[in-house]
This record gives structure tokens, sequence and C-alpha cells, in this order.
């Protein structure tokens, strides 16, 4: 790339599923901080997917799915019940408001 070439630098919208066009982008960022959070008390605990079974009684292979972002076999609900296998509170806040308008190009100086 030369110093010819225009860059733009685009502002998100705060959910990336959003601002890449993806098919429910709401769910799948709900799903994706709690599975983050599973895999944050996993390594926190140094729980292996066999162990995680063994501690919760959920199969080692959907331990497995959510190490990998494999989350289209889950609800929300469900990944909710896993944090609470795990011995995690979870809670829900819920505030509705405009959604925020597409992420725009913001010019960069020369």
């Amino acid at each position: 790339m030369s110093d010819d070439d225009d860059m733009a630098i685009l502002a998100g919208s705060g959910n990336l599923f959003r601002d890449l066009g993806l098919p429910d982008p709401e769910v799948r960022q709900t799903k994706a901080l709690l599975a983050a959070e599973i895999i944050k008390t996993l390594d926190e605990r140094k729980l292996s997917v066999r162990a995680a079974h063994g501690a919760t009684g959920i199969a080692a292979a959907d331990f497995s799915r959510i190490r990998n972002v494999n989350l289209g076999r889950f609800t929300i609900d469900r990944l909710i019940s896993i944090l609470g296998r795990l011995d995690r509170e979870v809670e829900v806040s819920v505030s509705v408001r405009a959604r925020p308008q597409a992420a725009q190009p913001v010019a960069m100086p020369a």
C-alpha cells in the first residue's frame, strides 16, 4: 500500500455481527459474550473439557464446541444454564433504545 492510497476507518456499531451484516446479530453477540465467560471460567479453574464434564454433567463435546466458538447448537438460555452449573451467576439487564446506524467511514487527514 502506498502513501497515496486512501484509507478509511469505520466506526463500528458495537456489534461486530451487525457490522458484518450477519443475521440475528443481537443473538450472536449475546451467545459470544456468554461463551467467552464460560471459556474464561474454564481457563481460570484450569478445567479441561473432560474435567468440566465431570464437574457439571454437561457433555465434554458441548464444552469443546464452546471452546471452538461453534455456538449454533446452543440457545442463550442453555449457555446461561451452563454458567450456572459452573457456579456463575448471570444477571440479565435489558434496555431498549434506537438502533445505532450502520458503520460509517471516518475521513483521515492526509
